[in-house]
């Protein structure tokens, strides 16, 4: 959407590349993003012309409504902390659903979810990072995980190290993959390069640069069972990763990998 002298863009926040060939067809002012959801009726995160913005990113919650941030414990972190998990919202929100078609509300949305103030926070399903600056940026799907080793791991955590291995990537998505006869999953790592020429033969070399920095960053468990070289990968409409895809193709051609 342009106004005139903005952009706004909707769903996931655009990527940095992005964000900057956009405003600059509007004389570089600010890109102003905004995330919602069918199920809550509108956005509950966005820009705001009122404060600095932040490339792919967000700067406040939207009107009405209430962001939290659970920590590894499950509780909301304090408002004013930097940190990454799953994002939760205050259940006062306008436009928020109350019933579901052939599926439990209450299970879906508030069932383990943690209190605050009296009231159970409801379930988003996305991880969120508030940065130190105090911005916030999206991270997928908090079910995005997988079992390596015994040990779960969420898709993002994977990606964050995986994308900052080598200048030549422009994106990754990690997804776990069931051996055909049994087992722990499979990390299979699908590849977007900034360049495609050539960069399909040095595979072999940034899988083992991926499997030094997992190992020394996350967990020394951790290993890489093969790396697909893709031109690009599947969103939905809203920008959104979708790894279940990858992880099915993958699973098609399991004895492969």
């Amino acid at each position: 959407m342009y106004d005139g002298s903005h952009f706004a863009s909707t769903g996931e926040a655009s990527g940095v590349d992005e964000s900057l060939w956009l405003m600059g067809r509007a004389h570089y002012k600010p890109v102003i993003e905004i995330c919602g959801g069918t199920e809550i009726g509108g956005g509950f995160i966005a820009g705001s012309l009122l404060q600095p913005q932040s490339l792919s990113a967000f700067s406040t919650a939207a009107m009405g409504c209430s962001l939290f941030i659970l920590g590894e414990d499950g509780s909301p972190r304090p408002f004013d902390s930097p940190g990454v998990g799953e994002l939760a919202l205050g259940p006062l929100l306008f436009g928020a659903s109350s019933t579901l078609l052939n599926a439990d509300h209450y299970g879906v949305y508030y069932k383990g979810m943690p209190v605050w103030n009296g009231k159970v926070l409801r379930r988003h399903g996305d991880v969120f990072e508030r940065t130190s600056r105090g911005y916030y940026r999206a991270h997928g799907r908090a079910d995005d995980t997988m079992n390596l080793g015994g040990v779960k791991v969420s898709s993002v955590e994977i990606e964050k190290v995986c994308n900052a291995v080598d200048e030549s990537v422009l994106e990754t998505a990690a997804v776990g993959v069931p051996p055909p006869g049994g087992g722990p999953d499979k990390l299979v790592i699908a590849v977007v390069f900034k360049d495609s020429k050539g960069s399909k033969d040095n595979l072999n070399s940034l899988k083992v640069s991926l499997n030094s920095a997992l190992q020394k960053k996350l967990n020394p468990l951790f290993k890489v069972s093969h790396i697909v070289a893709l031109p690009s990968l599947p969103r939905t409409a809203t920008n959104k990763v979708m790894r279940r895809v990858l992880r099915q193709q993958f699973s098609q051609v399991g004895s492969r990998l």
